[in-house]
This record gives structure tokens, sequence and C-alpha cells, in this order.
């Protein structure tokens, strides 16, 4: 009987750590792949999780560059700004800020639309 009380705790425990793993390392999207292809997002909420290396407060404008191992992409942002250094993960879309010739500066604003 405390065996297989023991067995269940312990397959809930690695469930558990195996759901928390997925949704807080695996479930968002590569910076890379979005700044290789953001056609593919266009119009699509998605995640993006990294590492808060600069953020800047304009008077109308708050955004920060998020950064993972694939990349670096501004995030536009209406909340507090993170501490550079954070580990962040944001939820929003891929917009086109400027384009000039073949060079393009693709931003992800926090929030969907």
């Amino acid at each position: 009987m405390i065996r297989k009380i023991i067995i269940g705790v312990l397959l809930a425990a690695v469930l558990v750590g195996g759901g928390v793993y997925f949704f807080t390392q695996v479930d968002h999207t590569p910076i890379g792949k979005i700044l290789k292809n953001p056609r593919e997002y266009d119009g699509k909420v998605i995640t993006i999780a990294g590492d808060v290396t600069d953020s800047t407060s304009l008077l109308v404008v708050k955004f920060f560059k998020l950064k993972d191992k694939t990349g670096e992409i501004t995030v536009i942002t209406k909340r507090s700004l993170p501490n550079v250094g954070a580990k962040e993960r944001v939820k929003g879309h891929v917009e086109e800020a400027f384009s000039i010739g073949d060079q393009q500066m693709l931003v992800f604003v926090e929030g969907t639309k």
C-alpha cells in the first residue's frame, strides 16, 4: 500500500515537473526563427523568451531588447520595464517597424491585437 502511494507521488511529481518545464522552457518561439522568416508569424500571437539586454523609456514609448540563443529583438510594451539581465517571457505579435531597401527592422509588440 505504501509502495503504491510512493509510486503515485513520484509519478505525479514527474508529470508536474514535465509540465512546468514545457510551459516555461519549450513553449515559445525562438527569436532567430522570427528574424529569418517574419512573414510566417504575421498576424499570429506568439510567445518569446530570453534575457533583457537593454531597456528604454521615451515620452510615449517603452521598449526593451530581449535576447535568446538564436537572436535579439526589440519588444514594445505598455507595462513597467524589466531590469537588464532579467529573464522574461512575452506574449504578443511581430510588426515591421520600418523598411529601407532590403533592410527591415522588426519589433515585437507585447499584448494581443
